[in-house]
């Protein structure tokens, strides 16, 4: 022993032990076979019975939850192998899974990004604009002058490829992948929950197991429900969701105030581009303000307010409102964006779903990348920085190594020194607590949403979420083992309130999808211009494209020289970047030219969209609940497995009662 290390032992049997280096103090407990069999005789008489620990030896992960939930509920006065249970190995599992089920919805998102970039040159819709002559009014009211149609060119590009029929039949498909992938993980899971034998486990049923072994004399914790306890909670957190609402307001407020300032300064470049340059510093500064709004955790004062009844109750509390809170950060602002952008300031003549598609593909990348290497690099730079301020103990046994006994299949026993070397690695590493794993389904949740609820305007979202997955899944397991200290082994069957809340992601994603195709895209319109007003309308044109003369088709003009708008621009502004003056110019809107009302050819587009929407919603629905119906949530070979291990423990029963019957009547 090192002069600095000492060691005691406060029992014969050695149940609990102590070793003290420098300052830290190591502990080391057991708890007597008498605990476990407790816990075993209860959890057979239970509901949540389990017939796999009722024979044979408790398993150790199950040793340790016992003995961490008996640690942390006795109050002091005074200041093996590598697993992580059941909680950790379904997330892993639900992950694993998540990312096998985007390969088909991301190769399906390249092929339409495929199609889409085949055919956009020979688009009529780019050539109307990139060789056009039409001179659009100014964006702003004092310095912003008349600009060409044509000097968007690169945006009419760009909108084309994210805005096409394909990403209507894409975003119908995502609706439907959305409910495959949720009854497929139902299956998926109740195949391992059966395998591992905790298909019928309930934490709330351990958890008073858990009490009664700690404390033979305890008292059940009753639910609770208070009226004035609710009434502050909700009081709460409407505060929280009106302050998230007020900075999606800020942000689009920053978004129309940079457009403004960038197209009056003198960089001819950002002036050229201020809408673009706007959506892209506005899609930034959400970034930074979701990142900001994360490390606040407003939801730890709401539980704070309230008085579960269970751990399990608290968890699944905390996660339903620290996603909402989460949710309403990230999708806020995409939701002004998606639907009440085009009320604020006049969108691009090729459509509004660019900006939407701008915002989310930086938002994306950002948060996947970004997050990642803090989510990694600061857990690995916290280990070098106890490291190097740590002092190391110098390993005065080299040949002291894990070896296998070939013969008895033991491992050989370490040496104290070298058993107090991995003690001071592990106590190096980064504490975790119990809601750590909670922060990875929060990051990868969120992810799902991103991926389905505005596909319809990114539809390379799968793909992005693919590639972080891959590399996701590994950093977390490097971080798990290699970077924290292990999670206290916690049993469960199920992913818990996760579940409800992808299944609620998927009813809004249907929704979100078809609001952005029939209200913020231009499928509409598109659609009505082809089989109303487009060369194709009579059905007799067959050398013209049907969608020849759409752009035109959706600007209105007004005239300088009438008194209502005379005033709305003052002469300077109505100079071109050539120098010539002009005395008219064209907006996106359907309306008259001469008395500026809303033309039929608007009110008939506004019928289809709301006609589109309904349809499109139900069609999708429809085909979500049967797909749900078709595919059972549990196999046919996990029924009738769980039959038979019921008949063979109903038998087992039987038998011992049987027994001690005889041996009572002798």
């Amino acid at each position: 022993w090192p002069n600095a290390l000492k060691k005691e032992i406060y029992s014969t049997n050695e149940l609990l032990t102590r070793h003290t280096y420098d300052t830290v103090v190591f502990y080391g407990i057991q708890a007597p076979n008498e605990v476990f069999e407790k816990y075993r005789y209860l959890l057979k008489v239970s509901d949540a019975c389990n017939w796999s620990e009722q024979q044979g030896s408790v398993p150790l992960s199950t040793r340790i939850r016992i003995v961490h939930f008996i640690l942390s509920h006795v109050f002091l006065n005074t200041g093996g192998e590598n697993y992580f249970g059941e909680k950790v190995a379904l997330y892993y599992l639900w992950l694993g899974w998540y990312t096998l089920l985007l390969l088909p919805a991301a190769l399906l998102g390249v092929i339409v990004f495929l199609y889409a970039l085949a055919f956009y040159k020979t688009s009529p819709l780019i050539k109307e604009v990139c060789e056009s002559n039409t001179i659009m009014c100014p964006l702003c009211d004092k310095r912003c002058k008349v600009w060409l149609l044509s000097d968007t060119c690169l945006y009419a590009k760009v909108s084309i490829l994210f805005d096409n029929e394909g990403t209507v039949m894409f975003a119908m498909f995502m609706a439907v992948w959305t409910t495959l992938f949720l009854e497929f993980w139902k299956r998926h899971r109740a195949s391992y929950t059966c395998e591992w034998k905790v298909f019928d486990w309930c934490e709330e049923e351990e958890e008073l197991i858990l009490d009664i072994v700690n404390n033979a004399e305890c008292e059940p914790k009753e639910h609770k429900h208070s009226y004035l306890r609710s009434t502050l909670v909700l009081i709460l957190v409407t505060l929280i969701l009106l302050l998230i609402i007020g900075l999606a307001h800020a942000l689009v407020v920053f978004r129309v105030v940079a457009t403004v300032m960038l197209a009056e300064g003198s960089w001819e470049f950002l002036s050229d581009h201020s809408n673009t340059a706007a959506v892209i510093l506005g899609a930034v500064l959400h970034y930074f303000t979701i990142t900001i709004m994360t490390r606040l955790r407003f939801t730890h004062l709401v539980c704070l307010s309230e008085e579960n009844q269970s751990f399990a109750a608290s968890e699944r509390s905390f996660t339903i409102k620290m996603f909402t809170f989460q949710f309403f950060t990230l999708f806020s602002s995409l939701f002004y964006v998606a639907f009440f952008l085009e009320c604020l300031m006049n969108c691009h003549p090729s459509g509004c779903l660019t900006d939407l598609f701008i915002q989310m593909a930086i938002i994306m990348v950002l948060k996947q990348t970004i997050s990642n290497v803090f989510e990694f690099g600061g857990p690995w730079f916290n280990r070098w920085l106890k490291r190097r301020r740590t002092k190391k103990l110098q390993r005065k046994c080299p040949h002291c190594y894990k070896k296998a006994d070939q013969q008895t299949n033991r491992w050989e026993e370490l040496c104290e020194i070298c058993k107090l070397s991995d003690w001071l690695r592990n106590y190096r590493l980064n504490d975790v607590n119990s809601f750590s794993l909670f922060n990875e389904f929060l990051e990868m949740v969120l992810q799902f949403s991103f991926t389905t609820i505005f596909v319809a305007a990114f539809p390379l979202a799968p793909l992005l979420a693919l590639i972080n997955n891959i590399i996701e899944i590994r950093l977390d397991a490097i971080k798990m083992v290699s970077l924290e200290r292990r999670m206290v082994p916690k049993k469960t069957n199920d992913i818990g309130v996760w579940t409800d809340v992808l299944e609620a992601i998927g009813v809004l994603a249907v929704i979100a999808n078809g609001l952005v195709i029939g209200i913020s895209s231009d499928f509409i319109p598109r659609l009505v211009y082809r089989y109303n007003y487009g060369p194709c309308a009579n059905g007799t044109v067959t050398d013209t494209d049907c969608m020849a003369g759409y752009i035109n088709n959706s600007l209105s003009t007004v005239y300088m020289n009438d008194q209502r708008i005379y005033k709305e621009f003052s002469p300077d502004q109505m100079v071109t970047p050539s120098g010539q003056n002009v005395s008219y110019c064209s907006y996106k809107d359907y309306r008259s030219n001469e008395d500026y009302s809303l033309t039929p050819q608007f009110w008939l587009i506004l019928a289809v969209r709301f006609a589109f929407v309904i349809l499109f919603e139900h069609v999708v629905v429809i085909c979500k609940f049967i797909t749900a119906w078709f595919v059972p949530s549990v196999p046919l070979d996990v029924k009738n497995q769980r039959l038979f291990d019921k008949l063979n423990r109903l038998k087992e029963e039987l038998r011992y009662d049987n027994i001690a019957t005889v041996f009572g009547e002798f």
